[in-house]
């Protein structure tokens, strides 16, 4: 009995730490990509302190920073994953609060469970990407103008 237990236990060591060794694995990316683009950051923004970190793949991976510059006014950095291309910066009280994003989702769609909300970058156009749950259990993506606060785009029910 005792040694069934012990292969048992043993089995399940085992899976923990290969498990693991895989998540390790599978999250070195993200770690590269964040030390990348905070290296950008610094170098080529005016922030210097990161309140927020967002990854974001739509069209394109961006890496999204909202943080506060030298004078103390909280910026929005989004950093393409191809450093080709520029570093769009902009205030983030130029734009839509997430607030005001998630206030929008919840007056205009039934919603069971806000899953997330992130800002992204679409076609040059800076959006806040709101993903949540309808009724029905259904993921759903649901697409703000950060400029303006009007709808830009959604994908329903996957």
């Amino acid at each position: 009995m005792y040694k069934w237990l012990a292969i048992f236990l043993a089995c399940i060591f085992i899976m923990a730490g290969i498990g693991g060794c895989v998540y390790s694995k599978a999250m070195e990316p993200v770690k590269t990509g964040r030390a990348d683009a905070e290296a950008r950051l610094y170098s080529e923004t005016d922030i210097k302190n990161v309140d927020e970190f967002y990854l974001y793949n739509g069209s394109q991976t961006y890496y999204v920073v909202i943080g506060k510059d030298s004078k103390g006014t909280e910026t929005v950095a989004w950093i393409p994953d191809s450093k080709k291309e520029k570093v769009h910066v902009k205030k983030l009280s130029e734009g839509v609060s997430k607030k005001t994003a998630v206030n929008k989702l919840l007056n205009e769609k039934k919603t069971k469970e806000i899953l997330g909300v992130r800002l992204g970058m679409e076609k040059n156009l800076p959006v806040w990407e709101l993903s949540y749950l309808d009724e029905n259990s259904n993921l759903n993506y649901y697409y703000i103008h950060f400029d303006t606060g009007k709808w830009w785009r959604k994908i329903e029910n996957l």
